[in-house]
């Protein structure tokens, strides 16, 4: 409902360069462009816009709870706002790498998102264990980690999956070739219909998908899975290096426990990381590999920029 100045509130549901589809509390979508740069807003914010014509204008962008982004030395990729978790989907082959779906982690912990790590590909025996066997550490550290077989569309998985989405907003983030799309379209029957339709509107016919689309999984309109695009880069220049290691969930419960107030946990003495590391029977600890991910990182956000 507009108030007296032609505003009115909605819900951002897809977007593409600067065009954005809004919905408005009554269920109705038009395409809106933002006014200023202070109107520029991403899929699952709630923005105030006015109506013009066939077409409507964004005046500006609500408060976000959260926004989970991405960000390298050349520009930052923003997902999308207001997210209650983000659904990790990985496959037991081609191998995940390990690098990614830390970093992935990292980037939701910054925004106090709820990580969750769905593992697909559980028809593939061999393959599966080994990959669920990488996963252990992180079963450990709290994360909720999913067995998953898209293949087979078993009603067991998706009513487990199910059970995690009901009454939230979830993004589901993947490398290319994971099964995202199958995803979507399991628990979103006649999707790609769907983005068609979205693609048509906000590119004036040309059929160029949409860089990431919000999804109704109900009819009350209370569950949401948004959808975004494959990556196989996800930079974390926007996360400064001292703050990297109370990112990373098995390496926060040593951060006091070290020597010295500034230590980075890369070679000091009594660094309380450095020795999680090498006492693996320690009650929280640190694996090689997550260790040096960790290093690899620092030494990554450290770098002065390059112009």
């Amino acid at each position: 409902m507009a108030d007296d100045s032609g505003l009115r509130p909605g819900l951002v549901v897809a977007s593409f360069g600067r065009h954005c589809l809004v919905e408005s509390d009554d269920g109705e979508r038009r395409i809106c462009h933002p006014r200023g740069k202070k109107a520029q807003a991403v899929v699952g914010d709630r923005v105030q816009w006015r109506s013009s014509h066939d077409e409507g204008t964004i005046e500006s962008v609500d408060a976000r709870r959260n926004l989970f982004h991405r960000q390298d030395e050349v520009r930052t990729k923003s997902f999308a706002a207001n997210l209650d978790q983000v659904l990790l989907l990985i496959a037991a082959e081609p191998e995940f790498s390990e690098h990614q779906l830390s970093r992935a982690l990292i980037a939701a912990e910054a925004e106090h998102i709820t990580p969750l790590i769905a593992l697909n590909k559980s028809d593939l025996v061999e393959p599966f264990e080994r990959a669920w066997t990488r996963l252990l550490p992180y079963q450990q550290m709290g994360y909720g980690v999913l067995p998953l077989s898209l293949r087979l569309s078993q009603e067991v998985d998706r009513e487990h999956l199910l059970s995690h989405l009901r009454g939230k907003t979830t993004l589901v983030l993947g490398p290319s070739g994971a099964g995202k799309s199958t995803l979507i379209n399991l628990l979103v029957p006649g999707a790609l219909a769907q983005t068609g339709e979205i693609s048509r509107a906000l590119n004036s016919g040309r059929h160029t998908t949409t860089s990431t689309t919000w999804y109704w999984m109900d009819a009350d309109r209370s569950t949401a899975l948004i959808d975004s695009p494959g990556f196989q880069e996800f930079g974390l220049q926007h996360i400064p290096p001292m703050a990297l290691a109370g990112l990373m969930r098995d390496l926060r419960p040593h951060l006091g426990e070290c020597r010295f107030s500034n230590c980075t946990h890369t070679h000091e003495p009594g660094c309380g990381v450095i020795a999680a590391v090498i006492h693996a029977e320690s009650p929280n600890p640190v694996t090689t590999n997550r260790y040096r991910i960790y290093t690899e990182l620092f030494e990554e956000l450290s770098q002065p920029p390059r112009y």
